[in-house]
């Protein structure tokens, strides 16, 4: 797909939004977004979905931090045609509501996990529990995980194979990670680094692009149906995966390389643009 396709030439059946920095505003020098999806992002993702549009959320997120957003869409979903939820970066996919996992990849964490925390000792380590929140050897910062922080060893967090693992470090940065990533290579997984000193960790081939890919395979569609929106590190797949990848307007220079075109920022409701754009306003609405 070209950047200058018109709605003439083609239109959507799916609709890969990514969450932070595309539906929800990033709250500054946080790391953390407000949990409100603006007025114009919510009516373009209804339209959207009114007019036959899958509509998927694609996030690094677990499944119990995204079925809030979900709900907050307020889209018409009922039993028989749940949305398409793809959490942890790929590694889960699931339909809401309710939510049902249809699809997880597992992995062996234990090698890249010790590797990382030889050189960062004081590191935070995560692992979702899902449907409690996740499983740490030390609190992360408030706000940037949801649902309960259960205290576990390391060892036991990586005793078995797991969807994902988040690895924190306040006191280093994005820079740091991405040079350690580089560095360790990391054997047996893949891993995207994020806003701050953020690493996941993930299955080898595993992201947001795999999980979307999944849906829509089920759906009988393929890439060359798919608009995806973001803004991450993350989303990089998943935008040149797509018939038309779009970064929003704040996104990094290398997430802004891998994709077809440029929307507006998420403080000047971007993914609104983009989905107006195949999606209008009805004459008189």
């Amino acid at each position: 797909m070209t950047p200058d396709v018109s709605p003439s030439d083609w239109l959507p059946r799916v609709v890969a939004l990514d969450i932070d920095g595309t539906l929800l505003k990033w709250v500054e020098g946080s790391g953390q977004t407000h949990e409100e999806v603006p007025a114009a992002v919510r009516d373009a993702v209804r339209r959207a979905h009114d007019a036959g549009a899958h509509i998927v959320l694609a996030s690094g997120r677990s499944p119990h931090g995204m079925t809030v957003i979900a709900d907050l869409l307020g889209l018409p979903l009922d039993d028989e045609d749940p949305l398409w939820v793809v959490a942890s970066n790929g590694a889960v996919v699931f339909r809401y509501p309710p939510l049902q996992v249809v699809h997880e990849e597992t992995f062996d964490a234990r090698p890249a996990v010790e590797a990382i925390l030889r050189e960062h000792p004081t590191a935070l380590v995560a692992v979702e529990e899902r449907g409690v929140g996740y499983r740490v050897n030390r609190p992360f910062p408030v706000g940037e995980l949801s649902g309960e922080m259960v205290i576990t060893e390391v060892r036991d967090l990586v005793a078995e194979h797991v969807s994902r693992v988040i690895i924190r470090d306040p006191d280093s940065t994005a820079e740091d990670f991405l040079e350690l990533a580089a560095r360790l290579g990391l054997h047996g997984t893949d891993y995207v680094v994020g806003w701050t000193a953020w690493l996941d960790l993930a299955p080898v081939g595993v992201n947001k692009a795999s999980g979307v890919a999944h849906v829509a395979t089920r759906l009988g569609l393929e890439a060359a149906d798919v608009l995806a929106i973001g803004d991450g590190r993350n989303d990089i797949e998943l935008l040149q995966w797509a018939g038309r990848g779009v970064a929003m307007g704040q996104a990094v220079e290398a997430v802004i390389a891998a994709a077809d075109a440029v929307t507006a920022t998420v403080y000047d409701d971007g993914a609104a643009t983009e989905l107006t754009r195949w999606f209008p306003v009805a004459s008189g609405g």
